[in-house]
């Protein structure tokens, strides 16, 4: 690679137009885009639409009051991106390329290049890239659009499964913890790359743990574009400025591969367990002078995973033991979602923000739910100096009415292009954990092909292709065919003691004849379960996020009768607080109150029964994490602003405890 610019460093506008108007301006040039319903405004680069919008008092706070409800709009236009590129920037040799490269857009549209269409894009998981070289002309500035059409209509919480084919994140859509907001615009890093013929390509690095011998073993294979003869391929590996290991090969093109054994390393350790050292793979392609023509830098952890069955288990479960450098680790974490509808505009210290207090709750794992997205490279960078395992789901989830995954061919194919690019890009990371199909697929097309209740499993078309796409690229990572998984989505006290309750979800709060205090604690007792991928129970948001979120709405009392509440009702406990008290609340604090006591309750117990009963069972994973949007009431431990809830305290007591 010659040279790389950071687009996101240049000035950038934004412009709002019925869709297709735009195409019959006379100009696009910025600040003169004629017609545009919404002039152009200062736009951040990554951000959203609506991030531009409410900055300028176009768009209200949608999360305050029914205000969401005044942001759809948005979704109905077209919105231009526009930026000038200077001419330095592309100016480039006669051999090379300049290549825009765009790694996250949302959700589709089109790329022109001083007026004219050079490319286009559909799908918010995927990276696009864009080879502007035979639209440059030499020595000028450049203007560039991205223009967005208008996103799909619905994704949301409802729905059949098989028929959500448009590959973008289904929870700005609405689901049962946020109201909707359907994101528009650059969510990730967007770049200028100027590339010559010789370059590295595909770059795969597995770094493994020996306990015996207390070494690593580092594994490399690459790929790599030469254009003349006597190329060198030099790769090192470094502990800071300590080099530790080096190796030059000589390079003609293609594949190349090289192992090292018997490191003398540290090993890489989940939260709690140890630390979580890493080490940096630098992988240079060198002339026959030594110069470096193309680099890249790739951090790794040595550690070893193992899948071990659970003791007493059915001998035909799937194995929920995992041993990490030869120790059994007792997996204790919560489900992310993203920290905000638009994620775009979700800063590197809130990143650092909420999962820094998932590493002091004592979590040793995340697990990435599949109505999201896989989250941007500074997630990934994080967890793995914080000793955060990820668990990602593909970008597959259940609709309510029909949870069976897609079966045409075009959704495989696109299903199968996303995956194998989740793996390329994710499979260094030593945070990696394990690959999952996606959320709760189950049932079938008619709602009962497998039985309603039953997970989807590995022979089920689509999920046989993704399970195949990690085997050939992340052979060393377990692929799960959805959360949950095995003979039954949830587990029913009537059936403890028949080995069907691997890996389950649920239950989501206490219930008759569960009901806190001495029926939960027996349902827990009783547990045989040997995983539980999502377990909670519901808790009020702090009073001052209640009272602030209301606008000129009343935030007392919080029955469903409350449009404020009403936005994400599912989690509304003020009746089983009449039933107990046999009364109303008196005011709002006496309700928060009670109701986060209870929360912390239901979860210490159900997390404490788990790991009491290690290594019967593999862990606990709570749904969920944090608040994306400001709800009254929600399963979340960390309220809206990252705050810990009494049960992510309480929840850290158990998860520092010792296992067993």
């Amino acid at each position: 690679m010659y040279s790389s610019y950071d687009l996101s460093a240049l000035a950038w506008r934004v412009s709002g137009w019925a869709p297709y108007a735009w195409q019959f301006g006379k100009s696009m040039e910025l600040g003169n885009s004629l017609g545009a319903e919404v002039p152009p405004l200062a736009a951040r680069v990554p951000g959203s639409v609506q991030a531009a919008l409410r900055q300028a008092k176009l768009l209200p706070d949608w999360n305050v009051a029914l205000n969401a409800r005044h942001c759809d709009w948005v979704e109905n236009r077209h919105w231009l991106f526009e930026t000038h590129i200077p001419s330095a920037w592309t100016r480039h040799p006669v051999d090379a390329r300049v290549l825009l490269n765009c790694l996250g857009l949302d959700y589709s549209g089109w790329i022109l290049l001083d007026g004219k269409e050079v490319g286009n894009f559909r799908g918010s998981f995927l990276p696009h890239q864009f080879d502007l070289t035979p639209h440059l002309a030499p020595d000028r500035n450049h203007h560039l659009v991205i223009a967005f059409d208008c996103p799909p209509r619905w994704l949301g919480q409802f729905g059949h499964t098989s028929q959500m084919t448009q590959w973008k994140p289904r929870f700005n859509y609405t689901w049962d913890w946020t109201a909707r907001l359907v994101q528009i615009g650059i969510w990730d890093q967007i770049s200028l790359d100027v590339v010559g013929p010789t370059r590295i390509g595909d770059l795969r690095l597995a770094a493994d743990w020996d306990r015996q011998s207390a070494t690593g073993t580092l594994s490399v294979r690459t790929e790599a574009n030469v254009a003349t003869a006597g190329m060198l391929l030099r790769i090192s590996l470094r502990e800071s400025e300590k080099e530790i290991w080096t190796t030059t090969l000589p390079c003609d093109g293609g594949c190349l591969e090289v192992s090292k054994e018997h490191l003398r390393v540290s090993p890489w350790w989940p939260n709690g367990c140890g630390d979580p050292q890493l080490y940096t793979v630098h992988c240079q392609l060198c002339d026959t002078h030594g110069a470096v023509v193309d680099q890249l830098t790739r951090r790794v952890g040595f550690r070893h995973i193992r899948w071990l069955p659970c003791v007493d288990a059915p001998s035909a479960a799937d194995p929920w033991i995992c041993e990490i450098n030869g120790r059994p680790t007792f997996l204790q974490g919560v489900n992310w979602t993203p920290i905000r509808p638009n994620f775009a505009d979700v800063t590197d210290d809130q990143y650092m923000d909420r999962l820094r207090s998932y590493q002091q709750l004592g979590c040793n794992v995340l697990r990435v739910w599949g109505g999201g997205f896989m989250e941007r490279d500074i997630f990934w960078e994080n967890c793995d100096e914080l000793g955060l395992l990820v668990w990602q789901d593909l970008p597959l989830s259940s609709s309510g009415v029909e949870n069976w995954p897609p079966e045409d061919a075009a959704s495989i194919r696109d299903l199968t292009a996303i995956t194998k690019s989740y793996v390329l890009r994710r499979r260094h990371h030593a945070a990696l954990l394990l690959w999952c199909g996606g959320n709760e697929l189950q049932g079938g097309l008619d709602g009962a092909k497998y039985g309603v209740g039953k997970p989807v499993q590995l022979i089920h078309p689509l999920i046989h292709q993704l399970a195949q796409v990690v085997a050939q690229c992340d052979p060393d990572r377990r692929f799960v065919a959805s959360s949950s998984s095995g003979p039954r989505f949830m587990a029913d006290p009537a059936d403890v003691g028949k080995g069907l309750h691997w890996d389950v979800h649920g239950p989501w709060k206490p219930y008759p004849p569960y009901d806190l205090p001495d029926g939960w604690l027996a349902y827990w007792t009783r547990d045989d379960a040997l995983f539980r991928s999502e377990t909670g129970c519901p808790g009020a948001s702090n009073v001052d996020i209640i009272q602030s979120t209301a606008g000129d709405l009343p935030a007392f009392p919080g029955d469903i009768a409350n449009p404020v509440w009403r936005r994400t009702h599912w989690w509304i406990e003020w009746p089983k607080f009449a039933e107990i008290h046999m009364r109303e609340p008196m005011d709002m604090a006496e309700y928060v109150a009670w109701s986060q006591a209870r929360q912390a309750n239901a979860l210490a117990i159900a997390a404490a029964a788990c790991k009491k009963r290690f290594p019967k069972c593999g862990g606990i994973l709570i749904w969920m994490g944090h608040d994306s949007f400001p709800c009254t009431a929600n399963t979340s431990i960390l309220d809206f602003h990252g705050r810990p809830k009494p049960a992510a305290l309480a929840l850290a007591k158990v998860f520092h405890s010792p296992q067993g």
